[in-house]
């Protein structure tokens, strides 16, 4: 008997063939496929390891196009980055949505694969397989995840990609706070993206998302010389940022004013450029680092009114 991660051990009954058991293969203790098996059974969401008896027999689960069935190898026994990494077929991965995102939000937290699956409570090579191939894992998996990684399980889904946020209903008693300034310093925190309001150069009022970093207390978001956001040079802005909870109703925004000008110092410039968390997401050439010195910062919180 020879399994690979995500084929299904079917248990059924000698006399009727009737299935009594089944469940997902979710973790290979053999590079080879061979038993024993960690099982995540359909009925209870358990996991367990399994030595299948002569009632059990391998469901293969067919990737790729109806019909055809794709053979890769699995992560052997071992777990970690490593093993993993050595494992890996060659040829082009097509991990489906949920996989990418577990990866990205996994990487962007610095977590291990090890350490994610001990969270999830999952086998760090069906995690593997979960980031490098297409999935469909169960809504009790995505439950695992998401609460390992802190985030919602709509998150991983993608739901809610293509809207605007804030589209659930309003809270009941909401309460409206001023935030202080070192809440406020605290909430900008050290990066991230936020909004700076420019009036353009044809005279009209814009507002522009951007990547910044917060060094000193002060806003530095990287542009190009012809792109809107330069237009904030030489000005008072307006720099925005918040956060919106769309489960509990609830969030919080940031407003910066002050001048900006343009960072000309080179050591600045290039400690700035080797420092930055990352690059501009619109991608292009954007070498200008804008700095926006506040000189009022506020902010507001909206929380249920009994807390």
């Amino acid at each position: 008997m020879r399994a690979h991660l995500g084929d299904q051990l079917v248990i059924e009954s000698p006399a009727t063939g009737v299935t009594r058991r089944d469940g997902e293969i979710v973790g290979l203790h053999h590079a080879d496929g061979t038993p024993p098996y960690d099982v995540r059974w359909s009925d209870t969401d358990e996991v367990t390891l399994v030595f299948p008896g002569p009632d059990a027999h391998i469901r293969p689960v067919e990737h790729g196009q109806p019909g055809t069935t794709h053979e890769f190898s699995r992560p052997p026994a071992g777990d970690g980055e490593s093993a993993v990494a050595a494992s890996r077929p060659t040829g082009t991965f097509n991990p489906g949505d949920v996989g990418r995102r577990v990866a990205v939000e996994r990487r962007r937290q610095r977590l291990s694969r090890v350490e994610t699956a001990r969270r999830a409570r999952m086998s760090p090579g069906y995690l593997a397989y979960l980031e490098e191939r297409p999935a469909d894992p169960t809504v009790a998996t995505l439950i695992r995840l998401a609460d390992a990684l802190g985030i919602p399980v709509t998150a991983l889904r993608g739901g809610g990609v293509e809207l605007p946020p804030g589209q659930g209903h309003a809270l009941m008693h909401p309460q409206l706070s001023d935030l202080g300034p070192e809440e406020c310093r605290t909430l900008l925190s050290t990066h991230g993206v936020g909004r700076v309001a420019v009036t353009a150069s044809d005279g009209r009022p814009a507002v522009v998302p951007v990547n910044y970093e917060v060094v000193d207390d002060t806003i530095m978001f990287r542009t190009a010389p012809d792109s809107v956001s330069a237009a904030a040079v030489g000005t008072d802005v307006a720099f925005e940022v918040d956060h919106v909870d769309e489960a509990l109703s609830q969030g919080w925004s940031v407003l910066a004013v002050g001048p900006a000008g343009v960072v000309t110092e080179p050591d600045a410039v290039r400690r700035l450029s080797q420092r930055a968390h990352s690059r501009p997401w619109a991608g292009g050439r954007r070498e200008m680092w804008v700095s926006i010195r506040p000189t009022s910062l506020t902010g507001r919180r909206i929380t249920p009114a009994d807390q």
